[in-house]
């Protein structure tokens, strides 16, 4: 039985991505929450497994070299355990560089894109004072909805992202997929999306990676300090 990897962890998006990767690994591991609204993210001693002070993060006591490593960033830390488990990842260079280039699509395009829809469409308005910008919104929604159309597309030819075998692409990409009602989206003109987005949240281990933590999660109603550690005013 392998020795548990350290999660440091809160349930969003990127943190899901993490969590689900683990169960549908099935590797054990040890739960770290990191309270972003309170700060935990800018702990000295979180900053030295993660210096960008951002969550998710592991430590996996038993590296590839039989020593502890470290590895922050969700995307390289999918790619680690997918090279650790040799789950998840394409069995041929062919294969790989399909599961790669849908991840960095995630990584470079739609965690920021989407992120920048969430921030503008649902917690700029209620900062102190409001932002509410009707471009900034108009911007990051039009952009995601392009984003989608893009995986719609894929979607039409291939049962996941990156092929016919679920892959960390996909485990990249849901998390944030799933949230499009938040998004301000729709789904009426991307039957492949919606179809893939059932498929891949009904994986037991997917669900699992979802729920870790889920009664953490709040609707964006906090107070002026809170918002100031959020988002370092």
């Amino acid at each position: 039985m392998p020795r548990p990897i350290d999660l440091y962890y809160w349930p969003t998006p990127n943190g899901w991505k993490i969590s689900i990767a683990l169960e549908e690994m099935d590797l054990p591991y040890d739960l770290h929450l990191v309270d972003i609204n309170k700060g935990d993210q800018f702990d000295p001693d979180f900053l030295r497994i993660a210096p960008n002070n951002r969550m998710p993060a592991i430590v996996d006591p038993e590296g590839t070299d039989g020593a502890p490593i470290s590895v922050f960033e969700s995307g390289a830390i999918l790619l680690y355990l997918a090279r650790k488990t040799g789950r998840f990842y394409g069995d041929t260079e062919r294969r790989r560089v399909a599961v790669e280039q849908w991840l960095m699509w995630q990584m470079g395009g739609l965690g920021p894109m989407a992120g920048q829809a969430h921030h503008f469409l649902k917690y700029a308005p209620l900062l102190d004072p409001p932002q509410d910008i009707p471009y900034a919104k108009d911007r990051y929604r039009r952009e995601v909805a392009r984003l989608y159309g893009v995986l719609d597309r894929q979607l039409a030819r291939n049962e996941y992202v990156a092929g016919p075998d679920f892959t960390i692409a996909d485990m990249a990409i849901w998390p944030w997929a799933s949230l499009w009602e938040g998004q301000e989206q729709t789904l009426e003109d991307k039957p492949h999306m919606a179809r893939w987005l059932e498929t891949v949240g009904n994986r037991p281990g997917v669900r699992r990676g979802r729920a870790l933590a889920a009664e953490l999660r709040k609707a964006p109603t906090w107070d002026s300090a809170a918002q100031d550690v959020l988002f370092r005013r």
